[in-house]
């Protein structure tokens, strides 16, 4: 098992952060990687950072936008370059467990799998366990996944040699689900590592933040990218809104 992997991360402003998040790669246990970072104009010292990560190790590699674009332009950058056969996902501000690729890439060979996710805990800004585990289904298709996105972009991995190279749709928010959605027209189930593997940053200040805005966006994700009716897209809000009631 030596698959290249190739890890998809976008960076803004994330100076406060992406040591610890690049940290998590190097430490990892599968050693055959590439970390493709691409920055998004960041104001702060983000570059300068990543910068010294890169001079150490030739498996960083950093691309630099000449126009702020926002994180799918920086993500399909990051994918457009990629070497890999596996594609991994995994943002400025996140953390791997160390045995994180050695655990899924394994998974998936082994099982001859196209697409894969695992659960997550969660952390508080400073690196603190919030003590809650997000626990998706054991198999997720695409009518499941339009009721709730259960798959956390830090886990998810696909197989590039099979499905191609899929890229996110050009929209603010909510474009790793539209990722996640397109992958499923192409295959019938992605499939749970059954590991927990990753550390979500809990943010107060991040574009994710906002449940009510995100529902926002949820619809326009169905009603215009996915091309469901109007009618539909809601029915499907309806189911995510329930979703996040229960949970």
């Amino acid at each position: 098992m030596n698959e290249l992997v190739s890890i998809i991360t976008p960076s803004y402003n994330s100076a406060k952060f992406i040591s610890e998040t690049i940290n998590s790669v190097i430490a990892q246990s599968y050693k055959n990687w590439e970390m493709i970072i691409v920055d998004d104009v960041s104001t702060d010292n983000s570059v300068e950072v990543i910068k010294h990560f890169v001079e150490k190790d030739s498996r960083i590699k950093l691309i630099q936008l000449s126009k702020n674009s926002g994180a799918a332009v920086a993500r399909n950058t990051a994918i457009e370059n990629a070497n890999g056969r596996f594609l991994a996902f995994l943002d400025s501000d996140d953390l791997w467990k160390e045995n994180k690729l050695e655990t899924q890439i394994t998974f998936m060979l082994d099982n001859d799998i196209e697409f894969s996710y695992s659960s997550y805990e969660l952390i508080d800004e400073d690196g603190n366990q919030l003590h809650i585990n997000k626990d998706p289904l054991s198999k997720i298709n695409y009518k499941e996944l339009l009721k709730e996105n259960q798959i956390g972009c830090l886990t998810a991995i696909y197989d590039q040699v099979k499905l191609g190279k899929c890229y996110m749709p050009l929209i603010r928010k909510r474009q790793d689900y539209g990722l996640w959605l397109n992958i499923l027209k192409k295959v019938e189930y992605g499939y749970k590592v059954p590991a927990n593997l990753a550390f979500y940053r809990v943010r107060t200040s991040s574009i994710s933040s906002n449940k009510l805005d995100l529902l926002k966006y949820n619809y326009e994700l169905f009603h215009i990218h996915e091309k469901l009716s109007a009618l539909q897209a809601f029915y499907y809000l309806m189911w995510n809104i329930y979703r996040k009631v229960k949970n």
